[in-house]
């Protein structure tokens, strides 16, 4: 049946209740006026929106699930927002503007975002079925890590982005012994040079985590659980229990299946619309001059422009990419990344390393302006970096000083 919704009363519907999706709830409820009487989210976790980014720190035991929420209930109450807990979309019709869900209703939509995000990739190797082999994605998953690591001894994380290594300290804090794969030449590869992923592998080494790095696995072995890793090598890796954070997918189909127009991700215009009027879509789902998003910030900025958008102010709001800071901290180690991350012909390297305190910065240069900044150990110049790299600032006055940070720039200039 079709859930009757009165004229004057327009509805925006939301598929997804992640960190992106409830930021643009709390964009377009600070607009007044707002446009939409009827909110309704579709979220398919059990559990409202909740801070991903600390599912690490509740693996590792420093934290509760009561501090992952981000708004309470009364909040939405208040905004008069209603959340089917879940409960997903499974079909869209925009045609006629309505939605099928999980369980079989029909609403209609005067306004549509879809803030599926993504799912992690998988490895297409034999095996991957068998049990014991994990995610490290949503909170469900973490519940059942840190329950499997109360009955398993071994772990090999696949991936040393964030999220594996993340993994990977979580479950050695809890007593798993834990061996990291990693394809690429040195951990963190899309945020480090070769140099500074070497200073984060050893400071993980010594804390007792295996790293493999430039290989792959080709077979996961086991009857019914998983019992053990075949690598590239032939190689034979003895586990319990296998955790696969190799990137992610964005979630498409459910658009895909409506026709609106998908590359790897969801395509949308400067205003977050897709090929569908109507229908928007954000965060990790969407896909935006063939560029699709990994990290919550680019999705902060999405859910900022889409809010005003929809709030009525389309002419003046267009989503701009803009350079994007990594700040992470690995097993209490802050990483910094930002711009460009490799060097090339038309880049100098302005490199400087303290042996004594673990500390390295490594900053790249081009026409005098800086363009990318890694810096490991000691992170707190790299907000300072950041307004360089975005400002296009002429360096030359301090350029010396550079690697010293801020302070001893400006007695320099």
């Amino acid at each position: 049946m079709i859930r009757k919704m009165q004229p004057a009363q327009p509805t925006l519907i939301v598929c997804g209740h992640g960190m992106v999706a409830q930021r643009f709830l709390e964009e377009l409820v600070g607009k007044a006026p707002i446009p939409y009487r009827n909110i309704i989210v579709f979220n398919g976790e059990t559990s409202a929106a909740y801070n991903r980014i600390q599912l690490s720190a509740l693996l590792s035991g420093d934290t509760d699930e009561q501090s992952l929420a981000l708004k309470p209930d009364s909040w939405f109450a208040r905004h008069g927002i209603k959340i089917h807990h879940g409960e997903s979309v499974r079909a869209i019709a925009p045609a006629s503007k309505t939605v099928t869900t999980s369980t079989g209703e029909v609403y209609r939509y005067d306004a549509l975002v879809m803030a599926t995000g993504a799912n992690p990739t998988r490895l297409g190797i034999p095996g991957e079925t068998l049990n014991g082999v994990m995610n490290f994605r949503d909170l469900n998953d973490t519940r059942s890590l840190i329950e499997l690591s109360r009955r398993r001894q071994r772990a090999v994380v696949v991936g040393g982005g964030f999220l594996g290594l993340e993994a990977a300290e979580g479950l050695k804090r809890r007593g798993m012994e834990v061996t990291v794969l990693h394809r690429s030449g040195h951990l963190l590869n899309r945020q480090l040079d070769a140099d500074s992923g070497k200073l984060l592998c050893d400071a993980l080494t010594a804390r007792g985590i295996n790293i493999r790095t430039s290989t792959s696995p080709t077979r996961l072995l086991g009857r019914d659980s998983v019992r053990a890793v075949q690598l590239d090598d032939q190689t034979l890796i003895s586990t319990d229990l296998v955790i696969i954070a190799t990137g992610i997918t964005p979630n498409r189909e459910l658009a895909q299946t409506a026709g609106l127009a998908c590359g790897r991700g969801i395509q949308v215009n400067a205003q977050l619309q897709t090929s569908a009027p109507g229908i928007f879509a954000l965060g990790e789902c969407c896909e935006f001059n063939g560029e699709t998003f990994g990290l919550v910030e680019p999705g902060y900025q999405h859910a900022k422009t889409l809010a005003t958008v929809l709030a009525g102010a389309t002419e003046g709001a267009a989503y701009e990419p803009s350079v994007t800071a990594t700040r992470l901290k690995i097993s209490g180690i802050p990483v910094f990344s930002c711009g460009q991350q490799a060097p090339d012909q038309h880049t100098e390297s302005l490199v400087w390393q303290d042996f004594a305190t673990g500390s390295y910065s490594h900053l790249l240069v081009r026409d005098n302006q800086l363009v990318g900044a890694i810096l490991v150990g000691n992170t707190s110049q790299g907000p300072w970096y950041q307004e360089l790299i975005i400002g296009k600032a002429n360096i030359d006055p301090f350029r010396a000083q550079l690697p010293f940070g801020k302070p001893f720039c400006q007695a320099a200039a």
